[in-house]
C-alpha cells in the first residue's frame, strides 16, 4: 500500500510559514488576480487563490473584465498594474476567451511580477536553472518530494503530458535536481513500456485513468498532477487510476489534495518573493 503524498498538509504548513514571514515585512505583499468572461472553473479557482492570500496575509485585488472587453482593454490593466508600486504580483487566469492571444497578454506582464512564472523571460531561466519563479504546479510537484525525502538524483523520471505549464518545466526542475528525464504524449507509441520503467512517473495530461497499474513499476512514486470532472458522477479525478495503482506504488499523490493545493501555496510563495524583490 502506497505512502499518501499528502498536499493539503504540506500547503498548510507553508501557508503558516509564509503568513509569519508577510507579519513581519513592512510592505504587505500585494497579488493582482485577472479574469477575463465566466468561465465556471475558473472562478472556483480564482475565489480559492483569494482565500489563499487571506490566509497568508497577502492583500488580494482582483479584476473581472466581461469576455467581449477585448484585448487591448485587458493589456492597458495590465500595464497599469506593471506600474502599480503596491501590486508585487500579477496573475490573469487562463484560459482565456476567443479572440485573446494568451501569448501576448502573457508576455504583456512585467518578469518581475509574473509569478506564474509564463513569460518567455522566466520560461528561460527555468530553462537555464537560474530562476526566481518556478512555474507553481511543478515547482509545487518538487517541494512535495522533498517533504517526503524522496531524492530525483540518479532515478528515471517519466514525464506524461508536454505542456508549456506543467510538462516541459517539470522536465526541466527534474534534470536540474540530477535525474534522467524522459518526457511521453499523445504521440509516443508503446507508452506502458516507457511508464514501467519510472521510479517517478508523473502524470499531467488531463484523461481519467490513463495511468493504470500495469503501467507502473513495483516501487515506483506516482504523481498524478491532472484534475478531471467526470461528466458522469461530477466527480474529480485525476490520470491516474488511484486505486489500483496505489497497491503498486511506494508513494502516490491523492486527487484532489495532492497537487493542487501545492499548486496555490507555491503561487503565495512566489508573491512573497516578488514583494521582497521590489
Amino acid at each position: 500500500m502506497a505512502i499518501i503524498l499528502d498536499g493539503n498538509a504540506l500547503a498548510k504548513q507553508m501557508k503558516k510559514q509564509i503568513k509569519a514571514e508577510v507579519e513581519q515585512m513592512s510592505t504587505q505583499p500585494g497579488l493582482a488576480v485577472v479574469i477575463v468572461g465566466e468561465d465556471a472553473a475558473s472562478h472556483v479557482y480564482v475565489n480559492y487563490k483569494q482565500r489563499d492570500c487571506a490566509e497568508c496575509g497577502i492583500r488580494s485585488e482582483g479584476f473581472a473584465l466581461a469576455a467581449d472587453a477585448g484585448e487591448d482593454e485587458l493589456l492597458a490593466l495590465i500595464y497599469r498594474l506593471n506600474k502599480d508600486d503596491n501590486i508585487h504580483g500579477i496573475l490573469v487566469q487562463l484560459p482565456l476567451p476567443k479572440g485573446y492571444s494568451e501569448q501576448k497578454v502573457i508576455e504583456a506582464i512585467s518578469p518581475k511580477k509574473d509569478v506564474d512564472a509564463f513569460t518567455l523571460q522566466n520560461v528561460g531561466r527555468v530553462m537555464v536553472g537560474d530562476y526566481t519563479f518556478a512555474p507553481c504546479t511543478p515547482y509545487g510537484v518538487m517541494k512535495l518530494l522533498e517533504h517526503y525525502g524522496i531524492d530525483p538524483a540518479g532515478k528515471h523520471c517519466v514525464v506524461v503530458g508536454r505542456s508549456n505549464i506543467v510538462g516541459k518545466p517539470q522536465a526541466m526542475l527534474m534534470l536540474h535536481k540530477h535525474a534522467t528525464v524522459s518526457i511521453c504524449h499523445s504521440r509516443t507509441p508503446n507508452l506502458a513500456e516507457i511508464t514501467r520503467q519510472a521510479d517517478i512517473l508523473i502524470a499531467a495530461v488531463g484523461k481519467i485513468n490513463l495511468i493504470t497499474a500495469d503501467m507502473v513499476k513495483p516501487g515506483a512514486v506516482v504523481v498524478d498532477v491532472a484534475i478531471n470532472r467526470n461528466t458522469d458522477d461530477g466527480k474529480l479525478y485525476g490520470d491516474v487510476d488511484f486505486e489500483a495503482v496505489k497497491e503498486v506504488a511506494s508513494h502516490i499523490t491523492p486527487v484532489p489534495g495532492g497537487v493542487g493545493p501545492m499548486t496555490r501555496a507555491i503561487l503565495m510563495q512566489n508573491t512573497l518573493k516578488a514583494a521582497k524583490n521590489a
